[in-house]
């Protein structure tokens, strides 16, 4: 897969966006996160152990808010609030039209299992003609400028 798409004008989008895009997508989680669960994480206070205790019942609810959120958003926008802001989206690796609504789900499980394993399936897209990372791959899809 070349750099420009098939005599389109779509040009894949840089490692370095998707991974400002994702810095953006993470802070937005955690700031969500302080806000939904601020009355019991102002509990722990300074004691680390109680805090790392109080993380850890987070994260189910972590995982679910990100699945959501990565899902609707590549889905029904086509790029995540990071992605919109560094002008890039997500699209069908097919047809280069709108993702469907079982390819972000696929792509949102494959980001969080990427994650949840020291971050090697984003590490893919590195060696990946297309760049496509693990969950591009099990998603169908690619990530191009806008």
């Amino acid at each position: 897969m070349s750099e420009n798409l098939n005599n389109t004008d779509l040009q894949l989008a840089s490692m370095r966006s998707r991974a400002l895009a994702y810095v953006i997508d993470d802070l937005l989680i955690t700031f969500l996160v302080f806000i939904v669960f601020w009355d019991v994480i102002k509990t722990a206070g300074d004691d680390v152990t109680l805090a790392i205790a109080i993380s850890n019942q987070f994260i189910v609810p972590i995982m679910l808010m990100k699945f959501v959120y990565q899902t609707f958003f590549t889905w029904y926008y086509g790029a995540t609030i990071g992605k919109y802001i560094l002008k890039i989206r997500v699209i069908d690796y097919n047809d280069f039209g709108r993702i469907s609504l079982s390819s972000a789900i696929f792509r949102s499980i494959g980001r969080i299992l990427s994650e949840m394993f020291f971050y090697i399936g984003f590490i893919v897209g590195f060696f990946d003609q297309g760049k496509q990372t693990f969950h591009d791959k099990i998603g169908r899809t690619l990530v191009v400028n806008v």
